[in-house]
């Protein structure tokens, strides 16, 4: 059974609404939904430092990434 996650404070982009969103993984590649709407996201994984959607004050006080395996 795969675990889902909801995002705090996460707003969908397609409908706007507030803490709908839920992250999961599965086989390598990153779900997003939006409980409300169902508009769904996947994508493969990156790395703090490829991501664009992080500002740079952000990439420097992210000491690591968490993956529960």
């Amino acid at each position: 059974m795969i675990k889902k996650r909801f995002i705090a404070g996460a707003v969908c982009p397609n409908c706007q609404a507030q803490d709908t969103l839920r992250w999961w993984q599965q086989h390598d590649i990153e779900h997003i939904e939006c409980a409300l709407c169902h508009h769904l996201d996947t994508r493969l994984p990156q790395s703090v430092k490829e991501s664009e959607q992080l500002s740079s004050a952000t990439k420097q006080q992210v000491i690591g990434i968490f993956k529960p395996d």
